[in-house]
């Protein structure tokens, strides 16, 4: 076939660009593979930091969730214990008169809450506006 390098005929040029033409598309795809396949594990490497991200998240989340269950159930139970209270009876209602009267004659703030079922921040206004240093003012 090969006489001589010079005398090469048009068939054997074409047979060698042939050759060359498919050692070169091997090595192309040879190294689109690799640089594909070194793209698609650090997209995975990404991906599951982003899903581990995601799960941290979501974690973060519920314990807020928890955390705001347990807010809500305790003001619910205030607001509860506030309204059996009230429709027990609204004895500090009753007793402002007459927890008026006691401070003018110089009861303190606990004598106050015990005998008049007011709160402490409610028998400390009424020491301070009715109470004997009030009244000389």
């Amino acid at each position: 076939m090969l006489t001589s390098v010079n005398q090469l005929t048009l068939d054997e040029y074409l047979l060698i660009g042939r050759a060359v033409f498919l050692v070169f598309s091997f090595v192309l795809a040879a190294v689109t593979f690799a640089a594909w396949r070194r793209v698609a594990i650090r997209q995975s490497e990404l991906s599951g930091a982003h899903d581990a991200d995601m799960v941290k998240r979501l974690d973060c989340l519920d314990a807020r969730l928890v955390a705001t269950r347990n807010a809500i159930s305790q003001i619910s139970e205030t607001l509860e214990r506030m309204s059996r209270k009230e429709i027990g009876g609204n004895r500090s209602l009753a007793g402002y008169p007459i927890a008026i009267r006691l401070a003018r004659g110089g009861a303190g703030v606990d004598e106050l809450v015990a005998t008049c079922g007011l709160s402490p921040n409610e028998a400390e206004l009424v020491c301070r506006m009715h109470g004997p240093s009030a009244t000389a003012a």
